[in-house]
């Protein structure tokens, strides 16, 4: 059956990936602010699959879900970083909470047939302790980012159980991979700073810990959780998609600067990024379990493949 998809934060990592994923068996359209990504002429999307717009616009995306007979949701954007978030907690909440409200009132009044994945975090946990986080672990967030996915998080679970709607709920840890612009992301700007010979400097301190995702895997489990929703007796999955390899950031620059050898770059610790999870761990046994995923991409693999499209696409980070 081919499928009217709509992803919002088209343009973003996973965003991205899900749509590369999707396109060949499904109609799929894109929701995304970011109009100067044309120019990039990196995405390869037809204009009249992309609707360029701000979701808080309540009857802009009431008519992208109406005229396009939009059957999926996969609702990926927000904003997205921590220290961002912390700066100006107020946009963090209107945009991550009301945003994920407007769908689903949407979807409640209109059409309760629509399945509505909404992209979750590790960070909606907030501080745990140091065991793995599963599903049914209490939120403890107290950071704007982490409390805004927290609440978006129950939201949808309330929408579901209240009102009937179809929803997925997806929990990853931090995601890297070919397609990330945003360079404020440790990974990419790890991988710059080297292919700009330029130093390094580590917000934190260096020891806080993420599961780290390689984002092929993620755009797998959100197709499973799509196809488990679009059974008739599905109404609400929630998954942790978490990963093997758990590290602290000093451990992840060093296994970077491993595939450049040749590079002598300063890598600093500044230390100036104190409210932040120290330690996050995902126990990703359910989703294991139930829809018989679990992540594919080693690290040395995820890395070579990401170093390699950001050396193929220097010219889009200004990079001779």
């Amino acid at each position: 059956m081919k499928l009217n998809i709509l992803i919002t934060g088209g343009f973003g990592l996973l965003g991205s990936n899900l749509y590369n994923f999707l396109e060949n068996k499904h109609n799929v359209f894109i929701l995304d602010k970011k109009k100067n990504f044309y120019k990039k002429k990196y995405f390869d999307i037809k204009k009249k699959k992309v609707f360029l717009g701000d979701y808080l616009n309540k009857n802009f995306i009431k008519n992208i879900l109406k005229k396009n007979n939009i059957n999926v949701v996969f609702h990926t954007g927000a904003v997205t970083q921590v220290l961002g978030a912390i700066d100006d907690p107020e946009y963090t909440y209107i945009n991550n909470i009301n945003g994920t409200i407007n769908f689903l009132e949407i979807i409640r009044k209109f059409n309760k047939k629509i399945v509505f994945i909404y992209s979750s975090s590790d960070k909606a946990y907030g501080e745990v302790g140091r065991g793995s986080y599963k599903e049914g672990t209490p939120f403890r967030s107290i950071f704007p980012y982490d409390v805004s996915k927290s609440c978006a998080d129950l939201i949808c679970q309330s929408y579901s159980k209240t009102y009937g709607l179809k929803i997925g709920i997806l929990r990853c840890g931090n995601l890297y991979g070919p397609g990330d612009f945003n360079q404020n992301r440790l990974v990419p700007e790890c991988i710059l700073s080297y292919l700009k010979n330029k130093n390094f400097n580590i917000r934190s301190n260096g020891k806080l810990v993420r599961d780290y995702l390689f984002v092929d895997d993620a755009v797998k489990a959100y197709y499973l959780v799509m196809k488990a929703l679009l059974n008739k007796k599905t109404f609400l999955k929630i998954y942790n998609v978490g990963s093997k390899y758990n590290l602290d950031v000093i451990s992840l620059v060093r296994k970077i600067g491993q595939y450049f050898p040749e590079k002598k770059i300063k890598i600093n610790v500044n230390n100036s990024s104190k409210k932040e999870i120290y330690f996050q761990k995902l126990d990703y046994s359910k989703i294991a379990k139930d829809l018989n995923w679990k992540p594919t991409t080693n690290l040395n693999e995820g890395f070579i493949k990401t170093i390699k499209w950001y050396a193929e696409h220097k010219n889009l980070f200004n990079i001779k």
